[in-house]
């Protein structure tokens, strides 16, 4: 991005603090951020050098993801919640490229990721794209946009990949997972990816998690580095499909996979569950 560009962001972006969407894009290799967002990466790697490596993770194991709920168990509708900037290999251009008429729903509220977005979905009649925050459900479920096109009768497939560690335990991020699960028909897959905190299992890895969550919360506002049981506990009541949660990378790899292990390997985990 050209020093003029980041003089000149889109009206209503925000450029005096970092973005989460931004700062994820950036560790992607993207242009959609500015000087702000790179300190904020800066500062992160100085604790996880490897953290770009954990942000391609995430990206690949939407990939097999959404590949996987589409082609194998016949999921034609998704949500996608706290979507981010739009980069190559999106929900609707992963699940299109096996079923052509798959609808998508993208859900956020930043700025920045509305008008991307909008500008990428304006001719696209199976997709679109809502303004609405994950800490309000009913607003998600209710959206006119979304129930024009999710029929709420068929399996739908929920991904929250990265949203739920940038809510806080007093924000109740069970209950809204719960919430939002609850109108689902059966058949319909839940897919979380979340930070994860090893504790004393890996000493080393959980005090560069500690560190992290510091450097999120002080400069973002928002990170939590979750036990591995406080995450299984968001599929409650869903069938968690093997190998059930795990490091990112692990989760049914394929050979055009490139994630490597680093200390970053243990703290991004993943799973994906059906509604029975």
């Amino acid at each position: 991005m050209s020093e003029s560009e980041q003089e000149s962001p889109p009206p209503g972006i925000d450029t005096s603090k970092p973005s989460v969407s931004r700062v994820y894009d950036h560790m992607l290799g993207g242009k959609d951020n500015y000087e702000v967002d790179r300190q904020m990466t800066a500062l992160v790697l100085k604790v996880a050098p490897d953290a770009p490596e954990a942000a391609r993770a995430n990206r690949e194991f939407l990939r097999r993801t959404v590949r996987h709920l589409t082609a194998q168990a016949g999921i034609r509708q998704f949500i996608d919640l706290g979507s981010g900037l739009p980069t190559q290999g999106n929900v609707h251009e992963i699940a299109q490229a096996v079923a052509p008429r798959t609808r998508v729903v993208y859900v956020d509220h930043d700025p920045i990721v509305l008008v991307h977005g909008r500008a990428l979905l304006a001719v696209d009649q199976t997709t679109t794209i809502i303004e609405a925050d994950a800490r309000d459900p009913e607003a998600i479920l209710a959206d006119r946009k979304a129930r024009g096109l999710i029929d709420f009768s068929e399996p739908v497939g929920l991904l929250m990949f990265g949203i739920l560690h940038h809510l806080g335990d007093d924000e109740d991020p069970a209950g809204i997972v719960a919430r939002l699960v609850r109108p689902l028909a059966p058949g319909s897959h839940l897919v979380i990816s979340h930070f994860c905190n090893p504790g004393e299992a890996m000493p080393e890895v959980s005090r560069q998690a500690y560190a992290a969550e510091k450097i999120f919360n002080e400069h973002l506002g928002t990170g939590r580095w979750r036990a591995r049981e406080e995450i299984l506990a968001f599929f409650d009541g869903l069938e968690l499909l093997e190998p059930g949660l795990v490091p990112l990378p692990e989760w049914r790899p394929g050979a055009d996979d490139h994630a490597t292990p680093g200390i970053t390997y243990h703290t991004f985990v993943g799973g994906v569950a059906r509604k029975p």
